[in-house]
C-alpha cells in the first residue's frame, strides 16, 4: 500500500541559505527498500527520522510505500542517500536507531567510507564490538580510528571531551574480549579526585567510599552485560573496579585494564599505573586534558606528561576526540565548542 509523505516541504529554510556566486547543482535520487517490516522504524513516527535528515542536510525526502525520493543540492543528496542506507543497515543488523544514532550517521556521511563502515567492503568485516546485550558500531569518524586501535594496539590513550564515547567504547571492547576468553580479567580504575567539590565524610566501608567515583564505569558495564553476569564476575574477581591507589605493586597479566579520568593523575601515579602492564594484556587510558581537577592544573597532569613522553612509541596509540565527535544530544557538542572557544 502506498505511503504518502507526512508533511509538505518546509520552504521557510530556503531564505536561510547563504548567497552564492554559483547555484549548487541540484539532484534527485530514489532508494527502494525490500524489507517492509522495518520501514516504520526506518522513516520514524510521522517521518521524524526523515525530517531530521532534511533539517541537517537541506534536502527534501518524499516517502511513498517502500521508496524514498531525495531532492536537493547534489552533495547533500549523496550524503542523505548514504545516511538512509546506513540507517537501513543498522536496522537489518538488529541495532538501535534513535536520534543520536542518526545524528552520528549524518556526521559521518561527510566521510567517503561511510557505507564501508556500516556494512563492510566485501573483504573486511564491518567495524563493530559485540557484547552480551548490544552491538556497538562507530558513531563518529574518530571512533572508527579508536575502535581499530582498541583491536590492535597494546596501550591506547583516548583524549577528548565528555560524550565522545572514550570510556564507553573501551568498556565494550573489554567486555567483548572477556566473554570471548581473549583476556581473563577486566580491571577498571580511576583516581578518586573530587571535581571542584568537597564531599566531606562518606559513611561505610572502603567499597562504599570509592563506589561514587566509579559509578560511570559500573553504568557502562551494566549497559554491555546482563546484571546477574556483572555481579557474578565482580564476586569472582573476573571484573575488578578500584581506585588507582589499589594498583600499586601489582602486575596485571591476561587483563584488559582501563583507567578513566586519567587527567587527574599525577605523573608519578601515571608511571606507576603504566608499569603494571603484564603479558597478554591491553591498557586504555581515557581522559580530557582540558578538565584537570588536581592542584597545579594541566601542567601537573600525569595524562599530559605520559602522552608527551610516549606518543609515537611502537605499540602505543593516541586517539584525540573533539567536540565534533560528541555522540550525546547535539546540544552537548555545541556546549563543548562554546567552552573550548572561551578557554582555548
Amino acid at each position: 500500500m502506498a505511503r504518502k509523505p507526512a508533511r509538505a516541504h518546509d520552504d521557510s529554510r530556503d531564505h536561510l541559505a547563504p548567497t552564492r556566486l554559483h547555484t549548487p547543482r541540484r539532484a534527485r535520487t530514489e532508494l527502494e527498500f525490500e524489507e517492509a517490516t522495518i520501514l516504520g522504524a526506518l522513516f520514524g513516527q510521522f517521518d521524524a527520522n526523515l525530517v531530521q535528515i532534511e533539517n541537517r542536510l537541506g534536502v527534501y525526502i518524499s516517502a511513498r510505500g517502500n521508496r524514498a525520493q531525495i531532492e536537493g543540492p547534489e552533495d547533500a543528496v549523496a550524503r542523505a542517500r548514504d545516511v538512509l542506507k546506513g540507517m537501513h543497515q543498522r536496522l537489518l543488523q538488529g541495532q538501535e536507531l534513535d536520534a543520536g544514532a542518526i545524528e552520528s550517521l549524518i556526521s559521518m556521511s561527510a566521510e567517503p567510507t561511510l557505507e564501508g563502515i556500516i556494512s563492510g567492503d566485501g573483504e573486511t568485516p564491518p567495524i563493530m564490538i559485540r557484547t552480551r546485550k548490544k552491538t556497538i558500531v562507530p558513531r563518529s569518524a574518530t571512533q572508527i580510528e579508536y575502535m581499530r586501535a582498541l583491536a590492535s594496539r597494546d596501550v591506547i590513550f583516548a583524549l577528548g571531551p565528555a560524550g565522545t564515547g572514550k570510556t564507553y567504547v573501551a568498556v565494550a571492547q573489554a567486555v567483548s574480549q572477556l566473554i570471548t576468553g581473549s583476556v581473563q580479567r577486566l580491571i577498571l580504575s580511576r583516581p578518586a579526585v573530587e571535581a571542584g567539590e568537597r564531599l566531606g565524610f562518606l559513611p561505610g566501608d572502603m567499597k562504599d567510599k570509592v563506589d561514587p567515583y566509579l559509578r560511570p564505569l559500573y553504568d557502562a558495564l551494566y549497559d554491555c552485560m546482563p546484571p546477574e553476569q556483572v555481579e557474578r564476575r565482580l564476586a569472582s574477581g573476573e571484573i575488578e573496579i578500584a581506585p588507582i591507589a589499589f594498583m600499586r605493586g601489582r602486575t596485571l597479566a591476561e587483563s584488559f585494564i582501563i583507567l578513566d579520568e586519567a587527567q587527574n593523575t599525577t605523573p608519578a601515579q601515571m608511571k606507576m599505573f603504566l608499569t603494571r602492564f603484564g603479558q597478554n594484556s591491553r591498557m586504555v587510558i581515557c581522559g580530557d586534558p582540558n578538565q584537570v581537577d588536581i592542584p597545579g592544573g594541566p601542567q601537573m597532569s600525569g595524562l599530559n606528561d605520559a602522552v608527551g613522553r610516549l606518543e609515537g612509541i611502537d605499540g602505543i596509540a593516541v586517539t584525540r576526540f573533539t567536540s565534533a565527535d560528541v555522540v550525546r544530544h547535539p546540544i552537548v557538542g555545541r556546549i563543548v565548542e562554546a567552552y573550548e572557544g572561551k578557554h582555548g
